[in-house]
């Protein structure tokens, strides 16, 4: 059967909105980007050159594209985390299916917002947990679940988030500040809340967390450094995170985009970012408050036993150790090889993952889970069964745990997940 083509709209054209769309784009046969609302020109300007988008279907703000009577089948909400309640809310009573980018929303009574209305309206809405679809953790996934570790009793799970990539996005970018957008775990680490709860196939029942900015904080600064890097800073020659060889000197476009919210700036659109905007600041003179460090410990049912650290000092990447009754399993997202001891063989066997190794770093593609999880909505969209597709409501459930994983570090309480979801459901 000829393959159904599936018409789209996209609200966001940020990276993820043109990683997204430019994956549809190579999937012709899937996919068809049909219209765009994203206020930045260059932005707005690459969507519609990438995909012939008419001009009438080319907006600012997505209220006048879903205001129109309904024109594809499903809606990309890329937008920042706090901009995505009432663009997903309004497409959800449109009648558009969603990829939603994670975090599904900021906060927990908003995340529910959008899973009721989601179950309300029959709506099939897709949360971009990208992990889900490498090939890494689907093969951790099938050895957990066709038995080979047995009973698992405890997982190490590591994220790096890589010093510069911290310095850039939790520092300087759009996600340095909670009040402007959200807390670092939630926005970082979501990924991670929701990769264990599949692989373990249980629920969280307890969750404890300790963490807090230490390093990127004015008090760390070198002696004498200005506000900003162009204007001369005394350790600049050594400093990792000199803006002007991160940005103006870099050969690297996702860089060079990102801080000037250009497509291909110039050198002069870069300098003048760096002059005039946050990613010109010194990382120890910004208004960042997120963590640059946490970790989280996490019981699962069965007293199955996680835990979870995040940090920026490292050169980034993700690593999981995995003990269970009959062996145990480890790797690192990246390699092309899991490794696993065998307690019956006491033998150590390499496990091969196809498709590994490929970029990990922080302009590379989720270690595949990009392009896997545009073809994973394709399969929803048309009906087609993939085992790493959840619905909605396992989505929001997963992000709980990032949610209660916050209050037990700002209180010091271990927090009862059953209890803390309860409540939040109830809270208006």
């Amino acid at each position: 059967m000829a393959n159904q083509r599936k018409k789209l709209i996209v609200i966001g054209a940020g990276s993820r909105g043109r990683r997204y769309t430019d994956i549809a784009k190579q999937l012709g046969d899937k996919f068809e980007v049909v219209a765009v609302a994203e206020p930045i020109d260059a932005r707005r300007e690459y969507i519609k050159t990438e995909h012939s988008i008419p001009d009438e279907l080319c907006f600012t703000t997505w209220e006048p594209l879903l205001a129109l009577p309904k024109l594809a089948d499903a809606a990309l909400i890329c937008t920042m985390d706090r901009d995505h309640l009432e663009p997903a809310l309004t497409a959800i009573r449109a009648g558009y299916d969603l990829l939603l980018e994670k975090p599904v929303c900021p906060t927990p009574e908003e995340c529910y917002a959008i899973e009721n209305e989601a179950k309300k309206y029959g709506t099939r809405a897709l949360v971009c947990h990208v992990l889900r679809y490498t090939p890494f953790f689907r093969a951790i996934k099938e050895l957990i679940d066709n038995g080979t570790l047995g009973r698992v009793i405890n997982v190490q799970h590591r994220e790096d988030v890589g010093n510069v990539h911290q310095s850039h996005s939790f520092v300087r970018g759009n996600w340095g500040n909670s009040e402007e957008s959200s807390f670092m775990l939630l926005q970082k680490s979501c990924h991670d809340m929701d990769i264990l709860q599949w692989l373990l196939g249980k629920k969280c029942t307890k969750v404890q967390s300790f963490g807090s900015l230490t390093y990127f904080k004015p008090e760390n600064a070198p002696a004498g450094a200005p506000e900003r890097c162009m204007d001369g800073c005394p350790a600049g020659d050594t400093c990792p995170y000199n803006a002007v060889k991160l940005y103006l000197e870099s050969d690297s476009a996702w860089f060079r985009n990102a801080a000037t919210q250009k497509i291909g700036p110039t050198d002069e659109e870069v300098e003048a970012a760096l002059r005039n905007t946050q990613y010109g600041k010194c990382v120890f003179h910004c208004n960042n408050n997120v963590v640059d460090h946490q970790v989280v410990n996490l019981e699962f049912e069965d007293q199955t036993t996680v835990t979870f650290s995040m940090c920026a000092f490292n050169k980034g990447g993700r690593d999981i150790r995995i003990m269970g009754t009959k062996g145990e399993l480890w790797g690192k997202h990246g390699e092309p090889n899991l490794h696993f001891y065998d307690f019956e063989t006491k033998e150590t066997r390499e496990i091969s993952t196809e498709n590994v190794a490929v970029d990990h770093s922080i302009v590379g593609g989720h270690g595949g889970g990009d392009a896997g999880i545009v073809n994973a909505f394709y399969d929803l969209l048309t009906g087609v069964e993939n085992f790493s597709l959840c619905d909605i409501s396992e989505a929001v459930d997963n992000h709980m745990i990032a949610f209660a994983a916050e209050e037990a570090r700002l209180t010091g309480r271990v927090i009862d997940m059953e209890e803390f979801k309860k409540e939040k459901r109830q809270t208006k």
